[in-house]
């Protein structure tokens, strides 16, 4: 339960015959999922609204449970009251403030992840410094102890950093590597709090990384939830019994299935905007544009303050806009407080997977 965790690179041949065959497989999909991205026009569209979802799922991971409704609104400031929301929207800002350090930098260095776990768990406690962390079942069992000296966290989290972003560090392919990291990482288990998240965190900004995607929009969260037992046991599986397969065949394949749910939901949610566009151009040509187009898809809610200034437009042409586009049935005019809102509820739908787009 509480071996000494080795660095990385692993010493044992881990890609074995059947992991090349699913990295294949994963690769395929993942290449396609990079190309239907960018048939979407605005980028924000998909970081904004996937990411969410993200959220949602990574954080259920967790038992920290709200619902898409509250989730959209906090999105948009308004209070919704459920502090479970609020941590989740703090997920998703988590995520697109890595994206941002990624793209930017070109790197995850420890000093990156400690920045992202610091606005997921809005504290400043940083890598962990005292001992007591174990991790435990559902029963309370303890089934692994983390590393617990400061020293020992510090060395294998400079050897993880090293394993991230020096590619002449290892051989191994991209994706399996994406798997040794998560395993490396939760095993490590640096902080306090918040490890899971971060690392699922991790995962995604690893593929933007290398390349893999341009944009943050593949997780395996909720394929995780679909999985969860499983997960666990392949997490053990390398503790336990130096299982590299099972725990890098998890991880990978659901890489592949999780590429192609997202593929469909991009395509469900391209589908939309056009039709949304058809009906925009030809029962209110004078207002149409693209930018308006967009603000509709940028988040389910929106708002008269949004379109004032993504269009630039004044306060009374953006409630006109909105108000005919309501009259029309596109969006569903609600009050909340004080304040008018407007919601895309076909866009809601096709997040949650209850329409194709059509």
């Amino acid at each position: 339960m509480n071996t000494k965790l080795p660095h990385l690179p692993p010493q044992e041949e881990i890609e074995t015959l059947v992991v090349l065959k699913q990295l294949t497989k994963s690769h395929r999909y993942l290449a396609e999922l990079k190309g239907t991205v960018k048939t979407i026009p605005n980028e924000h569209i998909l970081i904004n609204t996937l990411a969410l979802q993200e959220a949602k799922d990574s954080s259920e991971i967790e038992n920290i449970v709200t619902t898409h409704d509250d989730l959209y609104k906090e999105n948009i400031l308004i209070e919704t009251k459920n502090p479970a929301t609020k941590e989740v929207y703090n997920y998703a800002q988590s995520l697109k403030l890595g994206f941002e350090i990624v793209r930017k930098e070109q790197l995850l260095l420890n000093k990156h992840i400690i920045a992202i776990q610091q606005k997921l768990e809005q504290n400043k406690a940083g890598f962990r410094t005292q001992a007591g962390t174990k991790l435990v079942n559902s029963f309370g069992e303890v089934v692994y102890i983390p590393p617990q000296d400061k020293d020992e966290i510090l060395s294998l989290m400079a050897n993880l950093e090293k394993f991230i972003n020096d590619n002449d560090f290892s051989g191994l392919d991209p994706l399996t590597k994406m798997a040794v990291i998560h395993y490396q990482f939760e095993s490590i288990h640096p902080f306090y709090d918040g490890n899971g998240r971060t690392g699922r965190i991790v995962n995604i900004l690893y593929l933007v990384l290398q390349g893999l995607l341009d944009l943050p929009v593949l997780y395996l969260s909720r394929y995780i939830i679909r999985n969860k037992q499983q997960y666990y046991q392949v997490l053990q599986g390398v503790r336990s019994n130096n299982d590299w397969e099972s725990l890098i065949l998890y991880l990978i394949k659901g890489v592949e299935v999780t590429a192609k749910q997202t593929i469909d939901l991009v395509q469900n949610i391209k589908t939309l905007m056009q039709d949304t566009k058809h009906r925009l151009r030809e029962d209110l040509p004078k207002i149409y544009s693209q930018d308006l187009l967009n603000n509709l898809f940028k988040n389910p809610y929106t708002k008269i303050e949004f379109l004032e200034k993504d269009l630039g437009v004044s306060r009374r042409t953006a409630q006109n806009y909105l108000d005919v586009i309501s009259d029309i049935g596109i969006l569903e005019k609600v009050k909340i407080g004080k304040s008018n809102y407007y919601i895309n509820n076909n866009l809601i739908d096709v997040l949650a997977g209850t329409t194709n787009g059509k």
